[in-house]
């Protein structure tokens, strides 16, 4: 059985203050030191936050003139993004961390694009 996106009339606005919530975890200032299950959990978390918001981002910019610079720009962090998803962390606790960061900010990146083309609304 093929699933299909509902129409965008259908579909709840993403929930980015959850996804941003996420993505701030590692980059607060004050951040803690996750453990390793922790660093596995909010990378899997950040991946899903990615594989999510790319369509979205995508579509938004689609509605946009293709000479439009906000289309431009959005699609160029979809395409970051994408690589980003298919790099792997570093060895150890401190390179899954900074992977996790650099997944962080596009995730960040990717909501302010959401929300600038009009955060799911046509």
């Amino acid at each position: 059985m093929t699933q299909r996106t509902p129409p965008a009339a259908d579909r709840q606005p993403l929930d980015v203050e959850t996804m941003r919530a996420g993505a701030c975890r590692l980059l607060a200032e004050d951040a803690k030191t996750p453990t390793v299950s922790e660093l596995e959990t909010l990378t899997l978390q950040l991946r899903a936050h990615i594989n999510v918001l790319v369509p979205e981002v995508e579509q938004a910019a689609g509605r946009l003139p293709y000479d439009d610079i906000p289309r431009y720009c959005a699609l160029a962090c979809v395409g970051e993004a994408r690589m980003k998803l298919s790099l792997e962390p570093g060895p150890g606790l401190h390179g899954g961390i900074a992977f996790a960061r650099r997944l962080s900010r596009v995730v960040n990146a990717l909501c302010d694009h959401y929300e600038n083309l009009g955060g799911g609304h046509a």
